[in-house]
């Protein structure tokens, strides 16, 4: 990366001392003309490598993961903006960031399809792979018991407003969405408007992941109603016992007006800013092998949960000295040696955040 950096300083020296050897009033002979291809500027280079640091676990431990093998197998640094899903795309547009490991589809299709068009980011490929996602989402032991309990229209009866009830909604079923900022929140908040259920649901936005899980975790540990948001790679949906209730299915035409249907199943990709293809081109082709599929995800949230006091830190740590016949399949020879040693030395990436 760095000859980069001397042949563009000396190609300037010489230019400079070519134009002072001139004679007055006559300027230095032209350099013969080079083949276009030979003529571009080199592209510039990136020291540090900028992660969207999404506010949801499996995008964390995406990251951590990438830092690690980024900063330990190709040497640049990495840092990490933390936000949510609008303004760190709006992030990854501007080149603030350079890359999203966890970009939902079709959540943000517009903004996506918008910025595509523009060249302002490139599609590395699958993150998590599809993944479903409802905003109707109850235990199943609720369903066991009141088990005409099925239906997104079930929501106006009276009966179940009150089971949902609590005493901040006025009598209104208590209905937790997505944190504000991700895209999710405008999704569901046009559902509950096409469904008619303004005068039937309160909605509750948690601050953020956590807060979510939180909710239901709590919920579901003492038996209590429970409804909201969920998706299949989120930690509870993977660990508790849980119902979609039914809506009508997914089209594009439903989706396109008043979003009175069903999620389509979501597509996860990756997603980095056009400066990071020509300036790290290596992290580009790993990135673009990446392949962290959710039954991958699956065992380092079941580990995490064993461990409730591991952070997003621990778990990159545990399943990269776990499971390096597969992310030895998206590295260099090189670049995996030297990762097992940093690993086998116990190091751990700069660029990591604190948690």
């Amino acid at each position: 990366m760095r000859v980069h950096y001397r042949l563009l300083i000396l190609s300037l020296i010489i230019l400079f001392v070519a134009g002072a050897c001139a004679p007055a009033g006559q300027s230095a002979p032209a350099a013969e003309s080079a083949p276009a291809e030979e003529a571009a500027a080199p592209a510039a280079s990136i020291d540090t490598i900028i992660f969207s640091d999404l506010n949801w676990t499996s995008a964390q431990i995406q990251n951590r993961i990438a830092q690690y093998i980024v900063e330990k197998g190709y040497g640049y640094s990495t840092d990490v903006v933390f936000g949510s899903t609008l303004p760190l795309f709006q992030g990854l547009r501007k080149g603030d960031t350079h890359v999203t490991l966890e970009i939902w589809l079709p959540n943000q299709d517009e903004a996506w399809y918008e910025a595509l068009g523009n060249g302002e980011v490139v599609e590395l490929g699958a993150s998590l792979g599809k993944d479903w996602q409802s905003f109707f989402v109850i235990p199943a032991y609720l369903q066991e018991e009141y088990p005409d309990l099925d239906s997104v229209e079930d929501l106006k009866d009276e009966k179940f407003k009150e089971l949902f009830a609590s005493a901040e909604t006025g009598g209104k079923a208590r209905l937790v969405s997505c944190v504000i900022g991700w895209a999710c929140e405008e999704v569901n908040a046009a559902q509950v408007i096409g469904y008619e259920l303004e005068d039937h649901v309160h909605v509750v936005n948690p601050g953020d992941g956590a807060a979510l899980n939180a909710d239901l975790y709590g919920a579901y540990e003492k038996g209590e109603p429970w409804i909201g948001y969920q998706w299949g790679t989120n930690d509870p949906a993977l660990i508790l016992d849980l119902v979609r209730l039914e809506e009508p299915a997914y089209s594009d035409a439903c989706w396109e007006s008043n979003k009175a249907c069903a999620y389509e199943d979501a597509d996860v990709l990756v997603a980095v800013h056009p400066d990071l293809v020509d300036g790290a081109p290596d992290v580009v082709e790993m990135l673009t092998a990446w392949d962290f599929s959710i039954e991958v995800y699956k065992e380092v949230a079941r580990w995490q949960n064993e461990n409730s006091d591991a952070t997003s830190n621990d778990a990159a740590l545990w399943w990269l000295n776990s499971r390096s016949d597969i992310w030895s399949a998206w590295v260099t020879e090189d670049a995996a040696a030297a990762v097992q040693e940093a690993l086998a030395a116990n190091e751990i990436p700069e660029g990591w955040p604190t948690e």
